[in-house]
Formats: structure tokens, sequence, C-alpha cells
């Protein structure tokens, strides 16, 4: 056997060949305080944030320190909106987007038992018509394809732990024309009191899902300490 036939048998052992490994976007190193070990893009992900801190998502001073109704606001929604709360929590923005798309509808994706039996008891309580709880995972949001004209995440991508798993269905989902909208704490700015893996920068996002054939399209700086960032597939 010649030498270069051997050198493409050793390297196409155990895979098919001229395939890449599954997961040569990803690098495990050993895990800092906050984080899980894992990186993506030299951005190592941040611990999930359990059912048990959900009190901290309905803490009254939020909507004043995280301008949560000028956040809604800036989504730009008509009344007729499809949208995606991904990793919805205990609903906070679900049922406060849910109210300004009557003829539309708000899907709310989580993957915790504990807050998903929340997100259902108050569409119960409140007999909300226009919100659909779906069971996500931690590589697909389980939301049907072609159905979502904007798809949001607040606070929760920097804690993805297959952030390119889930940016893949996420853009499956999404219409023609669809968005992607993130809201993440500053990581430019030391002084929001954020733990730094909690916090993302412009530039580590845009080159993130650049990877994934999103561009960024618009962005709103006015908020004091939160990013807020639309991309559409180029």
């Amino acid at each position: 056997m010649k030498l270069t036939t051997l050198l493409v048998v050793i390297f196409c052992y155990g895979m098919a060949c001229g395939q890449q490994p599954a997961d040569t976007s990803y690098v495990y190193k050993s895990p800092s305080r906050d984080g899980i070990g894992k990186f993506y893009f030299g951005r190592e992900i941040a611990r999930i944030m359990d059912a048990s801190g959900s009190d901290w998502l309905e803490r009254p001073q939020r909507s004043q320190q995280e301008n949560t109704d000028e956040i809604v606001k800036s989504m730009q929604l008509e009344p007729s909106t499809v949208v995606a709360d991904v990793g919805a929590g205990t609903g906070y923005y679900t049922f406060r987007i849910s109210q300004l798309v009557p003829d539309g509808k708000v899907y709310a994706v989580e993957i915790q038992d504990e807050l998903i039996t929340k997100l259902n008891d108050k569409k119960s309580e409140r007999n909300i018509s226009n919100v659909e709880v779906i069971r996500g995972d931690t590589t697909t949001t389980n939301l049907p394809s072609s159905s979502v004209d904007m798809a949001l995440m607040v606070d929760v991508y920097h804690e993805l732990s297959w952030p390119r798993e889930i940016i893949r269905s996420i853009v499956q989902s999404l219409k023609p024309g669809g968005r992607l909208v993130l809201v993440e704490y500053k990581g430019e700015d030391p002084s929001v009191a954020i733990k730094p893996l909690h916090k993302t920068t412009v530039a580590q996002l845009t080159r993130e899902l650049s990877s994934m054939g999103l561009k960024l399209e618009r962005r709103v700086d006015t908020f004091p300490i939160q990013h807020f960032l639309v991309f559409k597939r180029s």
C-alpha cells in the first residue's frame, strides 16, 4: 500500500471520508467558576440559571433596571406577528408580547420542567389563547419549520450549551424575512455589574452568528446595560 493511500485510510477511519468531525466548533477545557468548560469561538459558555433562581426574573425592579417596556417596543411588533420567546423562563416577556399580537402568536420555548409548568399555569390562569408552550431541549427548539416572524432570546444566548445547533434550529423555524433578536448584557462595559460569562460583546455575538449565515441588521444602543441586536439571514 502506498503511503498516501495509507494516510487517507487513517484519516477516514471512524467517519465518512471527507466529512469533518461533528464537534469541530467546540473546545473543551477545565471549567471556570461560572462556566461549563466548553468554548465556542473562544467564549466559555456560562452555567445555566436553573428554575430555583426564577424569582429574579420577576423582580419588581426589573422593568426599570432593564427598560423592558422599551425592549418590547424596539421589537416593532405588528398585531399579526408570530414570535418565539426562546428560553422563556417564567414568561416575563411571553405574556407581555402576547397582548401586542392579538392576531399573531407567541411560542414560549423552555427546557426546564418547573418553568414549563409555570408557563402553562400562567397561560391557564390568564385565559390566554395565543400562547403555546413548547418543550425544547439543548440542541433544538422544536419549533415548527418556517412558522416564526421573530425569535427572541433575552439573556439566554450566553447559556446555550449547544449554540450552533440552537441557532440552526431557530433559522429553520423562521419565515422568509424572519428576524432573530438578541438581548444580552454588555460585555464591553466593566461597570455592568453582571458576572463576566453572563455578558457578551457585539463583536463576539456578530462573529458567532455570522458563522450561521446571520447578519447584524439593526441595533438599539440606548439601553444602559444591555445590547439589543437584530439579525437576519445574509
